[in-house]
């Protein structure tokens, strides 16, 4: 494997990382703060909340990837 695939595999690596973290983090945070009891609207609320920052997450990985993949090889 080139030095561009090995750069990918680890970046594609970081991306599932981050985003089982962030689950992992919002599952706690779901359960630490009783949402099971909250309104309808708060857990939508959450749930937008927990959406946009895994977006945040695999938006930021994939520009890398991309970038990594168009440049030309050395």
């Amino acid at each position: 494997m080139d030095e561009r695939g090995k750069r990918v595999r680890r970046e594609v690596i970081v991306l599932v990382v981050l985003v089982l973290a962030v689950d992992a983090l919002f599952v706690a945070g779901y359960f630490a703060a009783g949402l099971a009891r909250a309104s309808t609207v708060v857990k939508i609320v959450y749930t937008g909340v927990w959406t946009l920052a895994t977006l945040v997450v695999v938006l930021r990985a994939l520009t890398r990837i991309r970038t990594i993949r168009a440049r030309p090889p050395r």
